[in-house]
């Protein structure tokens, strides 16, 4: 089983970073390059369980929630749909932990995934890489938003 990983500090309260990523269908409103999101049967973003289907960068995926904590401040989940690229069996969770020095936030986003031995380190890289650019994204938006309240 590969394992990817990456982390950040961001300057806003883990509440506020929370607030924006909890809603799994919010996925466009803070991933560059994410177009449309919808749940799939009716249910709510933070309904375990819910399917999404997102577009990113006109590609069409399907992820489901596979846990949401609020005392965690986490969500995991899976691809419905064909996961990336040369991957099985991918699993993602993404968890803010508040920084209590400057009331910060720690977030981090890790995957497990399984590849041909060929792929891994190429696969790894992806995937860490991926999550910074999103959580990069995240950053901006949260700036973006503060400048305009």
């Amino acid at each position: 089983m590969a394992r990817s990983y990456y982390s950040t500090i961001f300057t806003q309260p883990a509440g506020e970073v929370w607030a924006v990523i909890r809603d799994f269908n919010n996925y466009p409103v803070w991933v560059d390059g994410a177009g449309e999101s919808a749940i799939e049967a009716g249910r709510s973003g933070d309904s375990v369980g819910a399917v999404r289907n997102v577009l990113y960068k006109g590609v069409a995926r399907r992820q489901k929630l596979l846990a949401l904590s609020d005392s965690e401040r986490s969500q995991t989940y899976c691809f419905v749909s064909e996961p990336p690229l040369h991957t099985r069996d991918f699993q993602a969770t993404l968890r803010v932990t508040p920084v209590v020095d400057g009331n910060r936030a720690f977030v981090e986003w890790w995957t497990t995934f399984d590849c041909d031995a060929g792929h891994h380190d190429e696969r790894t890289a992806f995937f860490r890489d991926a999550f910074a650019g999103w959580l990069e994204s995240l950053r901006r938006h949260l700036e973006a938003r503060a400048k305009a309240a």
